[in-house]
């Protein structure tokens, strides 16, 4: 039976961590990256590393992310986009000029020159947002594959022919996408109970995803503008924002005595420092804490990924290798010591493995002008 993508629903059980971070609303430099016993110990077993690969890999990824924002910033128009490699520690740049390959490899990341480069493909994703629903019959989703240079539509099995008939109504170039037939259905994640968590409306569940200094992010399907809310300890609040579909972002504003630190649960009876929200590379390792499966990691794939639930397309989600299961949904995402976002849904389990994706944790901030704890 054809299971819907889902998402931790509204009338459902979510859990999550309570991930709380110290830093302002813009990504700032990394500081000296660190990382807690339990966040090693989750990278060492999915991602098969020892303890010093894990911290090495750590140290790498912080010099990745603040090496792309550099070539960013230098390279303009003619930057790509760009890939970490967690094999190799490596960064590589796309640049969609040739004479700009000098610039990358000076700065000691790997050049790639691109025909399309991630301004182009977020284009081509931004157009295919713009298609018509009905004709996007038997589609699961599209994203911007920056180290593929294309788009990667996903389809149901035997439904490529709806694929291109969508892209060709969205009126972009064949050759920009690729239409993959796959078995993913995604889902939101829910109605799982457990763990640190929060009620909307005295019923439904959620995870606090991390505290800002008036409250806390999560998801937007968790509750509506206004929903009374209330924590686990006896803290309270409401939602004071959220947008969903199109987006999958809200925002608590707490009542007093409800009160922010800068911390992620482990579920192993500790908790992680955040220092930050430094956008970390497509490519880097990533860890997920979620109240019904704890802490799980993998690698960011794509970003931009539309994902069209049975309650809403969402927009611009970040895709992972991540498992997560009902439950999990609104709770922390980090790389390294670096907020990241928030549970939106995927498939899977983490029985057998599956697709994640969070909704990134600095729009939401940016939104309401907020700032992390």
């Amino acid at each position: 039976m054809r299971k819907s993508p889902r998402f931790m629903a509204l009338g459902g059980v979510v859990l999550s961590m309570g991930l709380m971070a110290a830093a302002t609303t813009a990504a700032a430099a990394d500081p000296a990256p660190t990382a807690a016993p339990e966040q090693l110990d989750a990278m060492q077993r999915d991602l098969g590393l020892t303890e010093s690969e894990a911290k090495q890999l750590i140290q790498q990824e912080s010099r990745a992310r603040s090496l792309q924002d550099e070539l960013r910033a230098d390279l303009g128009s003619d930057f790509g986009g760009a890939v970490f490699d967690t094999e190799t520690g490596e960064l590589t740049v796309s640049v969609t000029d040739a004479d700009a390959a000098d610039t990358v490899e000076d700065a000691g990341a790997d050049a790639e020159v691109v025909t399309y480069g991630r301004k182009a493909l977020d284009k081509v994703v931004a157009d295919l947002n713009a298609s018509s629903e009905e004709a996007a019959s038997g589609v699961t989703g599209w994203y911007a594959d920056v180290e593929a240079d294309t788009v990667v539509m996903t389809v149901e099995q035997g439904a490529a022919k709806a694929g291109r008939k969508l892209v060709a109504e969205a009126g972009v170039a064949k050759g920009a996408v690729k239409v993959e037939e796959s078995t993913e259905q995604p889902e939101t994640f829910a109605d799982i109970v457990g763990g640190d968590a929060y009620y909307i409306n005295g019923s439904s569940r959620c995870s606090v995803g991390f505290a800002v200094t008036t409250g806390f992010v999560t998801a937007g399907h968790c509750g509506g503008a206004g929903d009374s809310v209330s924590g686990a300890n006896g803290g309270s609040g409401s939602f004071a924002g959220s947008v969903f579909p199109s987006r999958d972002m809200g925002y608590v504003r707490a009542n007093a005595g409800w009160n922010p630190t800068p911390r992620v649960n482990d579920y192993s009876g500790g908790t992680v420092n955040v220092a930050g929200s430094a956008r970390a590379p497509i490519g880097s390792s990533i860890c997920r804490s979620g109240s019904t499966t704890g802490w799980h990691c993998g690698t960011i794939q794509a970003r931009n990924q539309t994902v069209r639930y049975p309650q809403g397309t969402v927009y611009g989600l970040t895709r992972t290798n991540v498992c997560a299961e009902p439950g999990d949904s609104g709770g922390s995402w980090v790389s390294g010591n670096q907020a990241q976002g928030v549970t939106s849904g995927g498939s899977g389990n983490c029985s057998w493995g599956g697709t994640t994706y969070y909704q990134e944790v600095n729009p939401i901030l940016q939104r309401w002008g907020l700032t992390l704890a």
